[in-house]
């Protein structure tokens, strides 16, 4: 079917930039495969200086502003709409920890935020992070991790100026307000104070970027004479660095997708040889916190769906079941309070927090007010509370913050998200369909509109998803969202397999051998969506980012007809590439989720079957936005550079592809919460035109 005209012709715009082929093919599995573009990736990476490299992606820069300067007044439009709906003086509803009270907030104009503190006892806020201040002058700036010490004296936080995820830890005396000397680069992860506020544990990334060392650091110490603490020898394990929610162990966790090991220091002597918990064992996942001498442990051990379970501190290898594993209930976290604990997660796709007795009891479920919606655990970084901070919004209820009271079990609202610009959610309505996959298999979609939006298919419609690493798109709440819809559409999240939405299986239904039914659930939501009248072919566009991108080209291979515009974020696109490059920080913890195609030759011939650079053919696409970061370690920028040069030198159709390269930033896109704005305003605007609406 022909994609609608845009309203700027393509050939009112300069030539397209065209990268040249040079002559490239390695073999493998008795399988040769061609990729005249195998030389968009700078040898020199993680540093890009090659001239020929460079020149290309500012050339695709040069070809996105001319596209969409013709549409720079619809771009400042929807910018000023998406600046509009934010808070200009935002704040977070304070929280005590100890003999403090923290929170952070924002100032008119300001693209960060400032951190806050005043005692519990009264007096004078006092600023611990200046984020303005710091990123004065960056073209990129992210705080990464910021902890205080237990005796409130000592800051450890770091930072990102470039996107690479490269963090600097700093340390600051909140009493002086002196920056100490301890500068430590190329961290990633968390901090883990010990509990005399003399040192912390931290993690160290390796060349690869790649966390497999964790250190600890004395404060007013040489940094490069640390003491390691674990060190992680197999390639694809990462060290997260952290504390029970108890504070009273460091731990140390490291795993890849499908199995983990959890180690413990005591925070008071963090010398002392770390405690194994259990040892690794192929597909088992397991995480611990920590009660009075006893851990409880969240564990597939047993069930797909997770289980709880206890062991002695001294004997921690010996589990007993507390909390039995269910078809139905999925647990996704667990929380040790001082009384209780939390345990989180989904019945029926539905989120739950339920609260339980360490002894004899019976659970307690906390009820939230609409039929589908996102809910979790706050901001409680105290272990003994009388109320408990949650976090709660749904496609129509903006983010909202409440306080549990466990006496009485009453929702106390503390927070609403307050749209400056207005919004009346009685004008809109929310729905939780369930749309048939090719295999049978009942795909929930959540989805906004206006409530005068026509179900006779002549509406619009845009579709997101993602479907990977077990991460659920949930029924949140979006302002940018507001835009589109607004202006006539419905956005629609499929919940497809490949995230966790209905359980771990639904993880595991999406991935390795699986993989094609993310695809093809895609593929099946925006065709259900179309039956039942929600939009119709060329009427409805989709997004996605990272592995959401690669779902975008697989979706744009298999049924191109249907999109009227797609936009693709970071799009892993290069697959059977990255997966058999060792050298790349994520390939080898990456092989549980995609396979390994240099070992096995099935995994090589699925992957091939799929990866969207590998499957682009002589055939009309629709319109396509694409946008890379030079600095992403984890979708290399060339990933999505490969991807737009053979899509031009071989798709057969006129419509419009661009290819915007952020050349200071990262996985994230710009930073800065307007930055941020900015470029969603071109996503949409890209949208807008590409259906002649703008």
């Amino acid at each position: 079917m022909s994609q609608p005209a845009p309203s700027q012709p393509a050939e009112t715009l300069p030539p397209p930039p065209v990268a040249a082929r040079k002559p490239h093919s390695y073999t493998r599995h008795g399988i040769t495969v061609e990729d005249p573009w195998f030389w968009l990736k700078d040898p020199g990476y993680p540093k890009v200086e090659d001239k020929e490299v460079l020149d290309y992606l500012n050339a695709e820069n040069a070809y996105f502003e001319a596209a969409m300067k013709p549409r720079e007044a619809l771009v400042d439009t929807l910018f000023e709409e998406l600046k509009g709906r934010l808070k200009q003086d935002d704040a977070s509803v304070p929280q005590k920890d100890g003999a403090w009270v923290y929170w952070w907030a924002f100032k008119p104009g300001d693209q960060y935020r400032r951190w806050y503190r005043r005692p519990v006892t009264g007096g004078a806020e006092q600023i611990i992070i200046d984020e303005p201040t710091l990123a004065e002058g960056k073209e990129y700036f992210r705080l990464g991790t910021a902890e205080v010490s237990p005796d409130g004296r000592l800051l450890a936080y770091s930072t990102d100026d470039n996107g690479s995820e490269r963090f600097t830890i700093h340390v600051r005396d909140l009493m002086t307000g002196e920056l100490l000397p301890d500068a430590i680069p190329g961290t990633l992860g968390g901090i883990a104070w010990s509990a005399d506020s003399k040192s912390f544990a931290y993690g160290l990334v390796n060349a690869n970027w790649r966390i497999d060392t964790a250190k600890l650091h004395v404060v007013g110490s040489d940094p490069t004479e640390d003491p390691i603490l674990y060190h992680e020898l197999d390639e694809g394990f990462r060290i997260d660095v952290g504390l029970t929610h108890s504070r009273r162990f460091i731990m140390l966790a490291t795993g890849d997708h499908v199995t983990s090991e959890v180690r413990l220091i005591p925070a008071s002597d963090p010398t002392a040889d770390p405690i194994l918990v259990s040892p690794r064992k192929a597909g088992r996942q397991y995480e611990v916190e920590e009660h009075e001498g006893m851990l409880l442990i969240r564990t597939n051990d047993t069930h797909v769906n997770f289980r709880i379970a206890a062991a002695p501190l001294e004997r921690p290898d010996a589990w007993t079941e507390l909390v039995a594993p269910s078809d139905r209930f999925y647990i996704r976290g667990l929380t040790t309070f001082h009384d209780f604990y939390v345990v989180q997660g989904r019945d029926a796709g539905l989120d739950q927090v339920e609260l339980r007795p360490y002894g004899e009891g019976i659970a307690t479920r906390i009820a939230f007010p609409e039929a589908s919606y996102a809910a979790s655990l706050g901001n409680n970084p105290e272990y003994a509370v009388a109320k408990l901070r949650l976090a709660y919004q749904s496609m129509v209820t903006p983010p909202t913050v409440y306080d549990y009271d466990l006496a009485t079990g009453t929702l106390t609202t503390l927070k609403v998200q307050e749209i400056p610009s207005g919004y009346d959610p009685s004008r809109y309505a929310t729905e939780r369909l369930t749309i048939s996959a090719r295999d049978g298999t009942q795909i929930p979609v959540s989805i906004v509109y206006a409530k005068d939006f026509p179900k006779d298919g002549s509406g619009p419609l845009h579709l997101y998803g993602y479907g990977a690493y077990g991460i659920a798109m949930s029924p949140s709440f979006s302002t940018s969202r507001l835009s589109l819809v607004d202006r006539g559409f419905a956005y629609a999240i499929a919940h497809i397999r490949g995230g966790d939405d209905l359980g771990y299986q639904w993880y595991l239904d999406g991935k390795l051998e699986k993989r094609a039914n993310t695809f093809d659930d895609f593929v099946d939501v925006a065709k259900g969506l179309i039956a039942a009248g929600y939009t119709r072919p060329g009427r409805i566009t989709a997004s996605g980012g990272s592995a959401g991108g690669e779902l975008m080209g697989a979706i744009m291979n298999q049924a191109p007809e249907l999109w009227g515009a797609i936009v693709a974020h970071v799009p892993f696109v290069d697959v059977l590439n990255t997966m058999q490059d060792e050298s790349l920080p994520l390939t080898p913890g990456e092989w549980p989720e995609w396979g390994n195609p240099i070992s096995d030759k099935a995994a090589f011939e699925l992957i091939r079957s799929y990866s969207p650079y590998d499957n682009v053919a002589a055939k009309a696409y629709p319109p396509l936005l694409i946008t890379a970061g030079l600095n992403d370690p984890r979708v290399t920028y060339w990933e999505p550079a490969k991807w737009a040069a053979k899509l031009r030198a071989t798709k057969t159709d006129r419509n419009i592809l661009l290819l915007k390269t952020n050349m200071g930033a990262g996985h994230g896109g710009k930073s800065g919460r307007f930055e941020h704005l900015r470029e969603t305003a071109e996503e949409q605007a890209f949208i807008l035109w590409q259906l002649g609406m703008a």
